[in-house]
């Protein structure tokens, strides 16, 4: 009985790789024939070219100047100043004593660069408003068409690690590295077009430390510990603003028509100045 058994199976696989006649067999080798149908293909649509929200058009530039501006080449002058500003929050002037060493790194790293005439920092004690208004009054007493502006931001993450422990002892605590001092920033410079008003490029250098002390002085220490940070990535910062000011200046055209830039005034209405010629 196991002897038929099997010789029933053999004989129904073997008829599997048989070819089939006329029947469901042939109908599945047939359907594979069938030539379909091609896909449908949407028409294209109209290409979007304008705003349709409505409350985007509230703010100081028109419909017309926007298009303008994105429609206008982009690249460096050639024989431009630059000045280097550094600024706080929403960008308005620092005005405190310039004790950071990065303003001075940038003036050294571009100047050697000669991307430009001549690379400078720039006093903000002098008289002049703290909004955008007075960064391109400072621009003209500069005579500079570039600013550089920078500026640091730092948050602070302080905790009490493990040896905590030995505040069970008292006269341990005073002495053990108990707090973690952990500071993390961004250091960052955007190129200001002062005659068009705008922004060619903002790059950004995000650092990070800890620092695991006693309980003294640690206000002191969390500064050294930034000061330090800026130091570092002053060069690594530099870097950044001279590759992309480079690749500006390779965008410039050789004999560059006189175009019109578009700059944003505190009323609100662009400021239409002209570019002149190279």
């Amino acid at each position: 009985m196991k002897t038929q058994g099997l010789s029933v199976v053999l004989v129904i696989v073997c008829l599997g790789y048989l070819p089939l006649g006329p029947g469901c067999g042939a109908a599945r080798y047939a359907a594979s024939d069938v030539a379909l149908p091609p896909l449908a293909v949407a028409e294209t649509s109209e290409v979007l070219t304008d705003d349709l929200f409505r409350r985007d058009a509230s703010g100081s530039i028109g419909e017309d100047d926007l298009k303008r501006v994105l429609a206008a080449p982009v690249f460096l002058e050639d024989k431009a100043r630059l000045g280097i500003v550094p600024v706080r929050h929403q960008y308005s002037v620092d005005d405190d004593v310039p004790l950071d060493t990065l303003p001075g790194e940038l003036v050294s790293q571009l100047g050697d660069a000669g991307l430009f005439d001549l690379v400078t920092e720039v006093s903000t004690d002098w008289p002049a408003d703290g909004k955008i208004s007075g960064l391109r009054e400072l621009a003209a007493r500069y005579r500079s068409e570039y600013l550089l502006l920078v500026r640091h931001r730092f948050v602070d993450y302080d905790y009490t690690n493990e040896w905590a422990v030995v505040y069970l002892t008292l006269v341990g605590a005073f002495f053990v590295p108990s707090n973690t001092l952990s500071t993390r920033g961004v250091v960052e410079a955007t190129l200001f077009d002062v005659k068009t008003g705008t922004l060619l490029f903002t790059v950004q250098e995000r650092v990070r430390a800890e620092s695991k002390e006693n309980i003294w002085q640690n206000d002191r220490k969390k500064r050294t510990l930034q000061e330090d940070l800026l130091v570092s990535a002053s060069k690594k910062l530099s870097e950044q603003v001279i590759l992309r000011t480079r690749a500006l200046a390779a965008a410039r055209p050789s004999v560059s028509p006189t175009v019109s830039g578009v700059s944003f005034s505190e009323s609100g209405q662009p400021d239409i100045v002209g570019v002149r010629p190279q």
